[in-house]
C-alpha cells in the first residue's frame, strides 16, 4: 500500500491549491480517508476526513467553508481543494487511510500515511 501526496507549493494569501493523494494497493472507498497537516514546531493536526461511503465528512473548524475533500470515481485518488488560503495554513499536508471505523481526528488509528506535501502561503 502506498499513498502519494502532491500538489503543494507556494501561493499568496487568498489563493487556491488542490492537493492530490494517489492511492495504490487500496481502494479509497473501502477506507476512511483524511488529510492532516503539520506546521513547523507544531503537532500534526486533523484537517478533514471522509467516511468510507463518502457521505460523511468532518472538517476542522479552522478550514470549514474554505477546504473541500473529495475523491475520484475510479476510487484511487483523494483530493483536497483549498480556497481562500491564509498564512496560518502553511504546513506539510499528509493524507492518511484507515481500514476500520476510527475517530477520524486521532492520528494514532490510521494504518497508512502519505509522505506529505508542503504548502506555503505568503502574506
Amino acid at each position: 500500500v502506498q499513498l502519494q501526496a502532491s500538489g503543494g507549493g507556494l501561493v499568496q494569501a487568498g489563493g487556491s491549491l488542490r492537493l492530490s493523494c494517489a492511492a495504490s494497493g487500496l481502494t479509497v472507498s473501502s477506507h476512511i480517508m483524511s488529510w492532516f497537516r503539520q506546521a513547523p514546531g507544531k503537532e500534526r493536526e486533523f484537517v478533514v476526513g471522509m467516511s468510507r461511503s463518502g457521505i460523511s465528512t468532518d472538517y476542522a473548524d479552522s478550514v470549514k467553508g474554505r477546504f473541500t475533500i473529495s475523491r475520484d470515481n475510479a476510487e484511487t485518488t483523494l483530493y483536497l481543494q483549498m480556497n481562500s488560503l491564509k498564512p496560518e495554513d502553511t504546513a506539510v499536508y499528509y493524507c492518511a487511510a484507515s481500514r476500520r471505523p476510527i475517530p477520524m481526528t486521532d492520528t494514532r488509528y490510521y494504518d497508512y500515511w502519505g509522505q506529505g506535501t508542503l504548502v506555503t502561503v505568503s502574506s
